[in-house]
Parts: C-alpha cells; structure tokens; sequence
C-alpha cells in the first residue's frame, strides 16, 4: 500500500520557526512558545531539528531490534511511544489507563495506535506510517469484555506484522496489560524484554536530541528564577511551587512529575511533598524541579535557598558545603569508559553520620524523564545490576541529599550532565545559593 506520507515533501513555501516545524500556532503538534524561542536566541542557544531527532530515535530502534534479533516492539510506556513517534495525547492521563500502543517493526515501518477519535494527532509526523486504534486494554474502559479487546488488539498487531516481515514472531514488549500479554503468548508470539531495549536506545543521545536538552535547561532555569524571585517568608510551599508550574506552560513545557518541594523541618525528612505549611523567616527551602519541559525532555536539577533577612546557621552552611563538594567531585569521575560500578564506589563519599538519610542513587540517566542508569550508593550497591560504562552521549543527573542523622532538615542538590568524548559537560547553570554557601 502506498501512503501519503511516503512521497510528500517539505513544501518551502511554508514559513519555518528554528526547530524547522511549521510556523503556525493553530497546529496540532505541541512545542515551544515564542517566549521560549526568544530567549534561547538571547541565550545563542539552537533549537534541534526534530526532523533529524526523530530520525535518529527511530534509526536507535531499528538497531537495537536488529542487535538483539528482534522483529519488532510494541510501546505502551507513554514515553517510550514519545521516543518512537514523537506524538503526545493526554500523557499524563496515558500512564494509568494506556489507551495508546506503538509498534515499531525491525524495517522501519511505525504504527500508533490512537485513541480512536483523535488519529490526527500523528499527521505531522511522516515517520508514522499508519493511524490505528484498538490498543485500550484495561478494565475502566472494556470491563468484562477486556480479554476480548485483548484478543482483538493481537489479531490486529498480527496482521500488520504479518504484512511487514511474514512469519517473525519475536516481539519485544515494555509494559503491557494482563490480558495483552496473555493473548500474545496464545498467538504464538515469544514475547521479548521490551523495557531494556527502549533504555539501552534511549540512553545515548544524539546532537539534536542534545539541542533540545540545552533549550530545555535554558528553559526551566528561566523558570526556577521566577520562582526564586517570587518565594519569600509568609508564602505557602504550594503558592511558591506554582510558579515554577506557571512559566514551565508559558514557553511551553509540558508537566511535573513529582511534588518534591518542602521548607524547613519539612525538608527531613525528604521526600515530603509540597503543601500548605507557610515558610518562616530564615529557613531554607529545597525543591526537586523533575520537570518535564519543551520538547517532551527532562529537567531535572535541585537546589536549596536561604529565604529571610538573617543568615543561616553554622550547621546550615556546613551541610550546605558538604552537598556541593560531594556534586562536584562526583562530577569529576564522569566520563566515556568509566563503569557504573566506579560511579558508585569511588568520588565523595558521605560521612557515617549522614549515610542514614542519603539519597535513593548518586547517579541516574535522564532524556524524556528518568532514565537508565540507576546508580546506587556504595551500601545498596547490588552486583551484578549495572556492569557497563558509560558512553559519549550519555546524559547523567548527580544528586546529593545531605541531611544528618535526626534532622532537622535536608540540603537537597542536583546538577543535570553530558558525557563528552572527552570528559563531562554540566549542562546546568544555575547558581548555588551565596548565603548557604557562607557569602
């Protein structure tokens, strides 16, 4: 069957913005505002071209399904489907109730399958090749029939794959529902790890995707200053954190993942989530911005300020000092070569009376959110679970979360890194608070 999209051409009567997407602010595909755009032309910061960064995402595809002797995957992770098509539909939504499927066969050939009211939203992108739908598989929307749906759904899948490479049978699958599962083995398929192979390819980033990653720092920094210059004693946790919400939509980022701000005696221990709690004169407040941001690309940096007309105290500035030596001296150990366990074993290590409340990892991959690797501390190492190295194109969040035994609070840090051909990038530019720091 011949499609449309196989033939078109970029019509060059149609006026561009710098990431090459139509210059038109009634489209369908979401990206950047022009406030975005403009500041990242004030920053000489270049926007990707997405039609190379989704080229390039969809070449990693084909590679890993070949390298690992697969015939296709199928994507119901809202994000993996984003690193495939480059389409979004209700992502958040999406990831309790997966209404949405990509396949992705070894030749190339991509197939969304849309929520069935909404196939347009895939128009912009040429690499899909077909709009489907029948992927929705789950309880709330197919009740006592889902095993039905299920079975439907398969026999569809079936017949493209059918179509594209004959008889292969060797799927790889990220996450799927019961049901989905089950009638994919009764097909005959021999269902393949899915998730390590959409980790491995979405770990090493290409020049666009690295564009688009800056734009995305630039972004969301611009954003944390705002909130920066608005929190002040008197004001809820919730009050100062919607301001970092605001200007992410304003130049057109897309959602938070997380609630992790906290003040105070609220700060330990972490993992509180942001509330109603008004901070006091002289306290600190610590955030976790987990922010999803233009492009569909984390920003994932923390910081913690002094807020009040005092200064900190002793112990504050201690502990504060602390948290940047140990970013800064873990950053010093990335680079291409170095193994996972290195990262986890060698660097600053915590003294014993902080090790009790350190954080979940030292080091955690980042793209389209979190991502591989998970590199733990040297007390929850566990062999055997990361035994590689890192690689050129890599992108790596180091954190630190410092906070002695009993409180009574947390310093939480977190800088956003590129590993280079020759050594480390940090990609954030955001300033250390001068007053914890002891200015």
């Amino acid at each position: 069957m011949q499609h449309y999209r196989d033939s078109r051409k970029i019509d060059p009567s149609i006026k561009r913005r710098a990431d090459g997407t139509p210059d038109d602010d009634n489209r369908i595909e979401i990206g950047p505002t022009p406030l975005a755009f403009a500041e990242w032309e004030q920053a000489g910061l270049t926007p990707p071209n997405l039609e190379s960064m989704r080229q390039y995402r969809l070449n990693r595809i084909i590679e890993g399904l070949i390298k690992r002797d697969l015939d296709a995957v199928l994507l119901f992770d809202p994000l993996n489907i984003r690193y495939a098509s480059d389409t979004t539909n209700m992502q958040v939504w999406n990831t309790h109730n997966p209404f949405r499927a990509c396949l992705v066969c070894a030749d190339g050939y991509m197939v969304v399958y849309e929520y069935k009211n909404a196939p347009f939203l895939c128009a912009f992108n040429p690499l899909v090749r077909e709009v489907r739908s029948g992927a929705s598989m789950f309880y709330f929307t197919k009740g006592d029939r889902t095993q039905d749906a299920a079975k439907k759904f398969v026999k569809d899948v079936e017949t493209v794959l059918t179509a594209r490479i004959g008889k292969g049978r060797r799927l790889a699958v990220d996450k799927i529902m019961i049901h989905g599962y089950e009638a994919l083995k009764e097909a005959g398929f021999t269902v393949a790890e899915g998730e390590e192979l959409m980790e491995h390819c979405r770990a090493i980033k290409g020049a666009e995707e690295i564009r688009a990653m800056r734009c995305a720092m630039h972004a969301c920094e611009q954003a944390v200053a705002v909130m920066e210059a608005e929190a002040k004693p008197g004001m809820t946790e919730d009050a100062i954190w919607a301001y970092l919400h605001a200007e992410n939509i304003k130049r057109g980022g897309e959602w938070i993942e997380t609630r992790l701000l906290a003040s105070g005696p609220r700060t330990y221990p972490w993992f509180q989530e942001c509330g109603p709690r008004i901070v006091q004169n002289n306290e600190i407040l610590a955030f976790d911005t987990d922010l999803i941001g233009v492009y569909g690309m984390c920003s994932d940096i923390s910081r913690t300020w002094f807020l009040g007309d005092g200064k900190p105290s002793q112990q504050m500035i201690e502990d504060y000092r602390l948290a940047v030596a140990h970013i800064e001296e873990n950053t010093a150990l990335v680079a291409p070569g170095v193994t996972m366990r290195d990262l986890s074993f060698k660097g600053h290590q915590l003294p014993d009376n902080y090790l009790a409340a350190r954080y979940s990892c030292r080091f955690h991959g980042v793209g389209l959110c979190d991502e591989w690797p998970h590199i733990d501390y040297p007390q929850d190492f566990v062999e055997g679970a990361f035994d590689y190295e890192l690689k050129t194109g890599m992108t790596l969040c180091v954190e630190a979360l410092i906070a002695r035994d009993g409180g009574p609070f947390s310093i939480k840090l977190e800088n956003q890194l590129l590993v280079t051909e020759d050594g480390v990038e940090n990609l954030t530019n955001y300033p250390w608070d001068k007053r914890l720091l002891g200015g």
